[in-house]
């Protein structure tokens, strides 16, 4: 039996920018800036959940690549089920399509200023330094 939820999130990199999704729902985070994605199912691997939910928020396939930082303990138990969660965020790349808020306010293409300037979600936070790290190496390589 599962003990923890994994709630996995989508680091999608293109051109030295990283994808933003500004969440619609709850009302209490609308309008704050995550990471696209969603919880694991049962008997669902991370990389499945995540692949599937790139389809369904974003409208794309993506292909999981390696995970970046460590699993990150989320404040509250899932609702629907009561377990702990954590979330584990990969880096993904965009194989087919181009994506769209299909559940989300808006998309934003964001470089390392630009992840300063947005209201991220708390829990996507930790995961900023990482990042900008991440685009930061791109760039120099570039």
């Amino acid at each position: 039996m599962q003990e923890t939820l994994i709630v996995v999130g989508a680091v999608v990199i293109r051109d030295g920018r990283v994808l933003a999704a500004q969440r619609a729902e709850p009302e209490a985070d609308r309008g704050r800036w995550e990471f696209p994605g969603g919880k694991t199912e049962p008997g669902e691997s991370p990389g499945d959940a995540l692949v599937r939910e790139c389809r369904e928020e974003l409208g794309v396939t993506v292909e999981v690549r390696e995970r970046i930082g460590s699993d990150l303990p989320l404040p509250r138990p899932d609702r629907r089920t009561g377990l702990p969660a954590v979330l584990r965020l990969y880096r993904v790349e965009l194989l087919e399509g181009v994506p769209r808020p299909l559940e989300h306010l808006a998309l934003e293409w964001v470089d390392i200023a630009g992840l300063e300037r947005l209201d991220w979600l708390p829990a996507d936070r930790p995961f900023l330094g990482p990042i900008a790290h991440i685009l930061q190496v791109g760039e120099q390589t570039a």
